[in-house]
């Protein structure tokens, strides 16, 4: 009885609220650590791209790299704290586009960006891009360190 009155309200909830429940449980289940939940919300083709410059993923990747964390116990967490929803126009229905601003302890407060598909199964995760939120006053600074780092990293070892 409970699944039948939970499926007539996902029925029922517009595209917007559908899309912002997949977000929802995208951050549930990295913070449970739940593999099999947090990578169910993907398509198989799905792209993650994270915050540092070298992390522009497949879902298999992402998957290789996550995997042991989860496997230990150890997820992460990401709420929102703000979400912009755009459905694509009503010819279709089938494309969203979201921006989120999210919280996380260690790196404070980030933006989720990115794009589903709505798919027999469900709305689903095509893109996801992971960024820093970083103030415009201290951006030309922290590129500069970025770059000093990059140059050390790149320059040959004599």
């Amino acid at each position: 009885m409970f699944a039948a009155i939970a499926m007539a309200l996902v029925v029922q909830a517009t595209p917007e609220a559908q899309v912002a429940a997949v977000l929802d449980q995208l951050d549930a289940a990295s913070r449970a650590a739940d593999a099999e939940a947090y990578f169910a919300l993907y398509t198989p083709d799905a792209r993650f791209v994270g915050t540092d410059a070298g992390e522009h993923w497949t879902i298999g990747e992402l998957r290789a790299y996550a995997t042991p964390f989860f496997n230990q116990g150890r997820g992460w967490s990401y709420p929102a704290t703000e979400r912009h929803i755009t459905i694509a126009p009503i010819e279709c229905r089938c494309i969203a586009w979201f921006e989120e601003q999210l919280t996380n302890e260690s790196y404070g407060r980030t933006r989720g960006s990115g794009m589903m598909r709505l798919t027999d199964d469900g709305w689903k995760i095509e893109q996801y891009v992971l960024s820093l939120a970083v103030p415009n006053d201290l951006a030309s600074p922290i590129a500069r360190i970025i770059k000093t780092y990059e140059a050390a990293k790149d320059a040959p070892v004599s």
